[in-house]
C-alpha cells in the first residue's frame, strides 16, 4: 500500500518552506550580484561625435572639402588664369591642405560683406595653422574670391577655400568658423569674435 504526503502534513509543510528559503536565498543572491556589477562595471566613456556643421547667429557654415596637395603647389596646377605667368613650384618640408567651407543665410536680412570667414586649422595638439598668404597660393585658389561675401537669405551656400601649411604629424584636424558681433564686421577681425570648430575628412 502506498502513502501520499498530505498537503497539511507537517513533512509536506517543511518540505514547502525550505522550497521557499532556497529561492529567496537565490533571489538575494542574484539581486546582490547585479548590485555589484552596476557599481563595479566602470561606464564606457562616450565617444564624441565628429561636426560637419557649425551656425553662429544666423549663418550656417558646412563642411565642403579638405584636400591633402601634398608637399608642392606645382606650377602644372595652376586653377586661376590670372596667374598663367607663374612658373614655379611652392615647396613645403610638411604637406598644404586646400579646405573649402559653405556659408548660408538662414535669417531674414542681407549678412554684409567682410561679417564671416574661416579661421585658423588646429590639430587635436592644440597646434594652431594659419592660413597661407594670397601673395603665395592665389593661383592655386579658385578665381572667384567669395570668402567673407554678402550672404542673402536662403540663397545657396557660399563657398570660401583657403591653403595652409600643417605639419606632417598632425592628426584630427579641425578648422575655426568666425562670424563678426551680431553677424556684421563689428569685431570681426578680433579675438573676441565667435569661433567654433568643424572637423575636417582630409582627402
Amino acid at each position: 500500500m502506498k502513502f501520499t504526503k498530505s498537503p497539511g502534513s507537517p513533512r509536506f509543510k517543511g518540505e514547502a518552506g525550505q522550497v521557499s528559503r532556497v529561492l529567496l536565498i537565490l533571489a538575494i543572491v542574484v539581486l546582490f550580484a547585479a548590485i555589484i556589477t552596476y557599481l563595479v562595471t566602470p561606464e564606457t566613456p562616450s565617444v564624441p561625435q565628429p561636426v560637419y556643421e557649425q551656425t553662429i547667429g544666423n549663418i550656417k557654415f558646412t563642411f565642403a572639402s579638405a584636400r591633402d596637395l601634398g608637399n608642392t603647389l606645382r606650377a602644372s596646377q595652376i586653377k586661376n588664369t590670372r596667374y598663367t605667368w607663374q612658373k614655379k613650384d611652392v615647396p613645403t618640408t610638411e604637406k598644404f591642405i586646400e579646405v573649402t567651407i559653405n556659408a548660408q543665410n538662414k535669417g531674414k536680412e542681407n549678412i554684409e560683406n567682410r561679417s564671416w570667414g574661416i579661421g585658423d586649422i588646429i590639430d587635436s595638439e592644440g597646434r594652431r595653422f594659419v592660413e597661407m598668404p594670397n601673395s603665395t597660393v592665389a593661383a592655386w585658389l579658385p578665381e572667384a574670391e567669395t570668402c567673407g561675401d554678402l550672404l542673402k537669405p536662403e540663397f545657396e551656400p557660399t563657398p570660401c577655400t583657403k591653403i595652409y601649411e600643417v605639419s606632417k604629424i598632425s592628426t584630427g584636424l579641425k578648422i575655426e568658423v568666425i562670424s563678426g558681433e551680431d553677424n556684421t564686421p563689428n569685431g570681426f577681425s578680433s579675438d573676441k569674435a565667435p569661433r567654433l570648430p568643424i572637423d575636417l575628412i582630409i582627402y
